[in-house]
């Protein structure tokens, strides 16, 4: 009889434990400790709160405007809803793991301080959509912080253009000195890139304000709720069409990520650049001591670590977007949990951009060059050799035949340690008698840059143009 009657305490003890979970009337037994923590999701989407409590204050004012709750149960589930978001803001906030996630959280609370109007809250709407319109929310704010961001990096990398104009420096292909180019023309090649991320950014936003809220969990809702409303109270641009694929697919979490991963890849690629251009075998530019590191052992050393870990870094917002991607790869329509996944690749991404852009955009404006040793750099390798040889098609000699002639005047400057510029006038016309002493105006690195004096090109006077325009662009946002 004992052994019955412990059988039956324990049952009434499951019965109640699960009750306590918003689902657990149809379970006969508790959620085993191990899962309970395994499943639960509190810990990395209570960022969400904020979204979480406008999405749901919007969702009681639609169900008030339709007849679904009174007035009187709107005012006391928001006023309920403010007081737990000063309350998470504050810090006094209680989260548990056993409420699984924000969502849970924050309606149980909800429930706790206003009673059974509380449990009305979610009439009309599942967790399926009500997370899907909590991280679209939040991703929206966190595309206008990065788009600011990348304003501001844009605004720094334009004055650094703008301040270098006429200063000279090697270009580079195959990281051999190819022909000589402005600085500021260089700092523009990463503004374009820039800009086109900033494009794509705005692009995705498009994508991302649709409001899922109202497909409830994959087929919409049996109540008379007015999507519109919603649409127009979070400031959607529109309701998504169909009630499974709003719950379902995260494409839009992914769409951000592939930006992510674009523009971390650009601003690896400058890392690599400012690495390379701060090192002693360059010597090109000078990094702020703030965004530098010296080393425990060698007391010489100034250590570019900004752009080393943003070049490190890459690699990681590279691995969020092949995360998601492989998270939907499988998954039939409509939600699985699968899709609980998704939050922390993008959340890290997010955090990952935003501190990338920001030591960048701090970083950039501060820059110190050194024209001296550029200079240096592109009297080195014979970096006018293309001018000579469009100088002899100018003056009638086919391309084929001219790229001869400055093959043979480059091998006799690397025995003789002589750049092009550099040889008389009489050794010049050993390799063709067609070179005539106006040679020298296209031999010179000004004549060079110069001479490219179209849109796109490395004049400094298109640089000019260049960064105007570049102006207009951003303050036509």
């Amino acid at each position: 009889m004992s052994n019955q009657s412990s059988s039956s305490d324990t049952n009434v003890h499951a019965k109640t434990q699960t009750r306590e979970k918003p689902w657990g009337g149809r379970f006969t037994e508790p959620t085993d400790a191990f899962v309970e923590r395994f499943t639960a999701s509190v810990e990395f989407d209570k960022r969400l709160y904020f979204h979480d409590i406008q999405g749901s204050v919007a969702h009681a004012t639609m169900l008030a405007d339709v007849g679904v709750l009174t007035a009187a149960e709107r005012d006391d589930i928001i006023a309920g809803l403010t007081e737990i978001r000063e309350e998470i803001e504050r810090g006094e906030f209680v989260w548990s793991v056993s409420l699984e996630d924000v969502h849970m959280n924050i309606e149980a609370r909800l429930t706790a301080k206003i009673g059974i109007t509380g449990k009305k809250l979610h009439t009309g709407r599942s967790r399926n959509d009500q997370v899907a319109t909590d991280i679209r929310l939040y991703l929206r704010d966190e595309i206008d912080v990065i788009a600011e961001e990348l304003t501001r990096l844009q605004e720094g990398l334009i004055s650094l253009a703008e301040r270098e104009a006429g200063t000279i420096m090697p270009g580079f292909t195959h990281l051999q000195t190819a022909q000589p180019v402005t600085f500021g023309h260089h700092i523009l090649a990463w503004n374009e890139m820039i800009q086109r991320d900033y494009e794509r950014l705005q692009d995705c936003r498009k994508r991302v304000n649709i409001l899922p809220l109202g497909a409830a969990a994959l087929a919409g809702t049996t109540y008379p709720i007015d999507r519109t409303i919603t649409v127009r109270l979070l400031g959607f641009d529109r309701p998504s069409e169909n009630s499974l694929d709003s719950v379902s697919d995260r494409d839009f979490a992914i769409e951000f990520c592939a930006f992510a991963s674009l523009l971390m890849t650009h601003l690896s690629r400058f890392s690599e650049e400012l690495v390379l251009w701060t090192s002693s075998q360059f010597n090109f530019v000078n990094l702020p001591d703030r965004f530098c590191t010296g080393s425990s052992i060698m007391p010489q050393k100034k250590n570019p670590d900004v752009p080393e870990l943003v070049r490190g870094k890459s690699g990681r917002v590279n691995g969020h977007l092949i995360a998601l991607l492989t998270l939907m790869k499988g998954q039939p329509l409509a939600y699985n949990k699968d899709n609980q996944e998704d939050k922390e690749p993008l959340f890290d991404a997010i955090d990952t951009v935003k501190g990338c852009l920001k030591a960048y955009a701090d970083m950039v404006p501060s820059i110190e060059v050194k024209a001296d040793s550029m200079r240096e750099a592109a009297k080195r390798g014979f970096s006018t050799a293309t001018d000579l040889a469009d100088y002899l098609v100018v003056k009638g000699m086919p391309f084929r035949d001219a790229h001869e002639v400055v093959g043979k005047a480059v091998g006799y400057g690397v025995q003789s340690g002589l750049d092009l510029a550099d040889m008389s006038l009489e050794k010049l016309q050993e390799f063709s008698e067609i070179i005539t002493a106006d040679v020298f105006d296209v031999l010179t690195l000004e004549g060079s840059v110069n001479a490219r004096n179209h849109i796109g090109g490395t004049a400094p006077a298109q640089v000019i143009a260049a960064v105007g325009r570049a102006r207009s662009y951003i303050a036509g946002r």
